[in-house]
């Protein structure tokens, strides 16, 4: 069975060529048409690599034509300063360790300039209940720039029934650092980790992975996030939503085009409804959202409904949420 990222890449390779041309220069005009953001926006879901190391990436492969190149945060920067995007926490979709610290090496270059945060805060890629993973946590604990771990949902929930692997979530646990759960069973493993590691902060990426067409939300995905939400420990990622709209699109039949904003309120709708203003974190899922469209179309998709909750509900989503959620240091 294809993954969602080759479906994606197989049925959308001139749409994402022109989200990618799109997301390098944003049009100006279209921008200042959107509600306006608040001082500080953090992105809560980037990725950065660079295949030209001599050992190369692991992901994205050689035949990704839209994502293979590299990724830095400078060129992270050239797309988001006209948008006013100021900071990311960046997410390592590496399995191999050392990919972490290659990312902690980054922000650490990475200061603050002027109003700009850079990278706030790093999730990594650990073994969970492999040997050694303990000494692993304890080894990126002592960057303050570290805050938590990546998870696939079906291998936490089979973890959930391993000693070893328990033993790790409780040490990541002890260091106050959080978690995201990241495709497969997202739900139900959240559903039961949630309850047994109370102090721990669980990060649901990608709004669990809906399918956004119509007619509106799936009836089990508006139970899962109502089911996960009950959890005062657990946020959620407004992130991958523009992927998920044009790849339904694409694969109904349709032009695979950025939807009107008005076709994914239902799922705002539900989320909000279910987490309130302050657990629902901006994401952008850069740069695998030029395989969809621009950056400017990720904000388009999701401002007017965050400002029509209000000014306060607009700075938990676009920062105050994350930083609760992954409690990063003040730079300096």
């Amino acid at each position: 069975m294809k993954s969602r990222r080759e479906l994606l890449r197989q049925g959308m390779v001139i749409g994402s060529m022109l989200g990618a041309y799109r997301s390098m220069t944003p049009v100006r005009a279209a921008i200042d048409e959107l509600p306006a953001l608040p001082p500080v926006v953090i992105d809560s879901h980037t990725h950065f690599y660079d295949p030209s190391r001599p050992e190369g990436v692991p992901w994205p492969t050689p035949d990704d034509r839209i994502l293979h190149r590299t990724v830095l945060p400078t060129d992270w920067e050239q797309v988001v300063e006209p948008l006013g995007v100021t900071g990311t926490v960046v997410v390592e979709a590496s399995p191999w360790v050392e990919d972490t610290q290659w990312l902690l090496d980054l922000a650490e270059r990475h200061a603050l300039v002027a109003t700009r945060q850079g990278i706030v805060a790093v999730i990594g890629n650990l073994p969970l209940g492999a040997p050694g993973c303990a000494a692993l946590i304890d080894r990126f604990a002592a960057d303050r720039r570290f805050r938590g771990i990546r998870v696939n949902g079906d291998a936490l929930l089979a973890g959930l029934d391993d000693r070893a692997y328990r033993a790790d979530l409780g040490r990541l646990t002890d260091h106050g650092l959080a978690i995201d759960v990241n495709h497969g069973a997202v739900f139900a493993a959240v559903d039961r980790l949630a309850p047994q590691f109370r102090p721990l902060r669980i990060v649901v990426d990608h709004l669990g992975g809906p399918v956004v067409a119509p007619p509106g939300p799936a009836e089990t995905w508006t139970a899962g996030v109502e089911r996960v939400a009950g959890h005062a420990n657990v946020w959620m990622k407004v992130s991958a939503i523009l992927e998920s709209a044009v790849h339904a699109s694409s694969a109904a039949g349709g032009r695979g085009e950025v939807p009107a904003a008005e076709a994914v309120v239902p799922w705002l709708d539900t989320a909000f409804a279910r987490f309130g203003d302050g657990r629902l974190l901006f994401g952008s899922n850069w740069p695998v959202s030029d395989l969809a469209g621009s950056y400017a179309d990720i904000l388009g998709l999701v401002r007017g409904s965050v400002a029509a909750r209000g000014e306060d509900a607009g700075k938990a989503f676009w920062a105050g949420a994350a930083a609760n959620a992954y409690r990063w240091p003040e730079k300096g």
